[in-house]
């Protein structure tokens, strides 16, 4: 899988791809992780990327012509066809420009092609789709993503209508730029990739991977200051273990998330023991 990040803040993103399971993938060659700063295509003296808004008011909007033409690039150098430009505009125009590759180091677009599958190319706003595992699921099914981060009121109109095939956004707030947000849907899809993780259960029993929130999680010692493992899961029985985790899940949920039993596909034996939690719960009551 390859991943290219357009951003204004290429360091924002190098640190975290250099470290923990994204530097890890990085270093088995699971992943390549590239930024490209999109101000190396602004295509004026002053480097500019933003303008004010047509039509008036307050903060800046990031001009369609450098996004385009960083999108264009990284397309180019992947092998994929390149975008339509309008009557006049060239293909190339920035010269020098910087990819941060693998290993670190800066490197100048030679013209060279390598194949990859036609990308998504994801634009990180808050009007977008909102983010969960299932769409990381989607995500790391795919062969190259390229991701938009802005850092200003917001994006020509033009960029959504003709240039992303997604919109994400992971809540229902508002962050500085799009680097932040990218790092984290970049990082949920990696660790879905074969081998990076070191247990490759792990990402199938996630919270959200199976629909439920997950089950809780113990280790030793077996007493702490008075506090003790469940005695199911000393007790060596698997298949008891898995019961009690299952039916753990489902009780997590039902009390912290609700919302997802509405959707989540549920066994003749897990609507049974929701069942029976929600009948303790209301005698608790």
């Amino acid at each position: 899988m390859r991943i290219d990040v357009l951003t204004l803040f290429p360091e924002m993103c190098e640190g975290v791809f250099s470290t923990s399971i994204l530097g890890k993938a990085r270093e088995k060659g699971i992943v390549s992780l590239n930024t490209v700063n999109f101000r190396d295509f602004s295509g004026n003296k002053h480097n500019s990327v933003d303008d004010t808004p047509y039509g008036g008011g307050g903060g800046m909007v990031l001009k369609p012509d450098p996004i385009f033409a960083a999108v264009e690039h990284v397309l180019t150098a992947s092998g994929n066809l390149e975008l339509p430009r309008s009557e006049g505009e060239q293909a190339g125009e920035a010269d020098n420009v910087q990819i941060i590759h693998d290993d670190g180091e800066a490197a100048e677009y030679n013209g060279e092609s390598t194949a990859q599958g036609k990308p998504r190319i994801i634009l990180m706003c808050p009007q977008g789709r909102t983010y969960n595992q299932q769409i990381a699921e989607e995500l790391a099914q795919e062969e190259h993503l390229i991701f938009i981060c802005g850092h200003y009121e917001g994006y020509d109109e033009r960029i959504r209508e003709h240039l992303v095939t997604d919109e994400l956004s992971i809540g229902d707030y508002v962050l500085t730029g799009g680097e932040l947000p990218a790092l984290t849907v970049i990082d949920s899809i990696v660790r879905l990739q074969a081998g990076a993780l070191g247990n490759e259960t792990s990402a199938v029993t996630d919270s959200f991977s199976t629909g439920l929130l997950e089950y809780p999680h113990y280790t030793r010692p077996a007493e702490f200051r008075g506090w003790k493992v469940p005695d199911i899961l000393l007790s060596g029985h698997h298949a008891n273990i898995e019961v009690w985790r299952r039916e753990q899940a489902l009780q997590r949920t039902l009390e912290r998330r609700p919302d997802l039993l509405e959707t989540v596909e549920l066994t003749a034996k897990d609507k049974a023991a929701l069942k029976r939690l929600k009948e303790q719960g209301s005698n608790r009551m």
